[in-house]
């Protein structure tokens, strides 16, 4: 077909998920892991949610050692904090260059395989299931794929070059659990609104060869992960008034469960990683500063991994990022707990 040549079938979806299945047990945690969050969405609990983990998941084993700590971590702040770890095995690239993640190289340092990349993809959801009781968050980068996931994960975020298309708004309107829409590059509001708006609402379209009918999610929401300029400078939409502009903008119209999630990393941090320390804690002064961003101010995403930075793919450094600069464990760990201090002593009605 054109320039395009055909190299191999992929299993279905349906084959996929029949040969590396959740067995029942997994699938009840899973079902707690989702309740719990419906209810973060919901304003049913008012737990901060903290989506974390490392730009891109290149290996499972220092995924599945990074969420391990996390669930160490985890049982000190579940008071007042909810996980949900981010494991994000495919990666939008700028230019179109450079590593695209676990689904096109399961291996980073070795061709592009597609077809084991689709196993080790659901194979590393699962096993952090398995292994940490978490279930996950990855981005809906090609919502054909979505089939090979979507019993496995609990949280879909779909990213700023994504969030314009057709596609992507009407498949998040057929997911069952919360999708975050990102502020497109060029950091409009609107668009970023007209997409939450589209996947709340009920839809019919052609998908994966069949005609499907789909009954909108309401707990589509909002995530704020800064913009680019006209010169491509970055700037940031995680300040009050930036949060407090979209509140109003929410307020226009009427939407489910109005909810931001704040992204400290990306075009908020300018990619200085070490930001998200500073970041993450002006949004939680914030809340305490006015209600309404209390209420609107769902969770945060922060990117984090073993070791501090970045590397390239074939750097040999266990858990440190191939892709965007992360936080290393020893900075999230304290940074975690920063946070949860704060949320505690807010709760609390302590002067901070």
């Amino acid at each position: 077909m054109g320039n395009m040549e055909f190299i191999r079938k992929v299993d279905l979806p349906k084959t996929i998920r029949e040969k590396y299945p959740l067995d029942d047990d997994l699938k009840k945690i899973k079902a707690e892991n989702d309740l719990a969050l419906r209810k973060i969405f919901t304003g049913e609990d008012d737990r901060l949610l903290l989506i974390i983990g490392p730009c891109s998941a290149d290996r499972e084993d220092a995924v599945i050692d990074y969420c391990k700590r996390l669930r160490r971590l985890y049982e000190e702040v579940k008071d007042v904090l909810f996980f949900v770890p981010r494991v994000y095995t495919n990666k939008p690239r700028t230019t179109g260059e450079g590593y695209k993640g676990m689904l096109h190289q399961p291996d980073p340092k070795a061709d592009v395989d597609m077809v084991k990349g689709v196993i080790a993809v659901r194979k590393l959801h699962i096993d952090v299931l398995k292994e940490t009781g978490f279930s996950t968050a990855d981005e809906m980068l090609y919502p054909d794929n979505f089939r090979y996931l979507y019993d496995v994960l609990s949280y879909q975020a779909v990213g700023a070059r994504s969030v314009e298309n057709q596609e992507h708004r009407l498949v998040a309107s057929g997911i069952e659990g919360p999708v975050g829409m990102k502020n497109p590059t060029s950091g409009d509001y609107k668009v970023m609104l007209n997409s939450v708006n589209a996947a709340q609402h009920p839809h019919k379209f052609i998908y994966r060869g069949w005609e499907v009918e789909t009954k909108g999610n309401e707990l589509t929401h909002c995530i704020l992960r800064g913009y680019t300029n006209k010169h491509g400078d970055s700037n940031p939409n995680y300040h009050y008034e930036d949060i407090l502009r979209l509140i109003n903008m929410y307020g226009e119209d009427k939407y489910h469960n109005p909810a931001i999630i704040v992204d400290c990393n990306h075009n908020n941090s300018g990619k200085l990683y070490e930001e998200q320390i500073r970041i993450a804690k002006e949004v939680l002064h914030s809340t305490r500063h006015n209600p309404l961003i209390y209420k609107y101010v769902k969770g945060l995403m922060i990117e984090s991994y073993l070791e501090d930075g970045c590397q390239k793919p074939d750097g040999g450094v266990y858990g440190k990022s191939i892709t965007d600069p992360c936080l290393g464990w020893e900075k999230t760990e304290k940074l975690v707990r920063e946070i949860a201090d704060l949320r505690r002593r807010f709760k609390n009605g302590e002067q901070i």
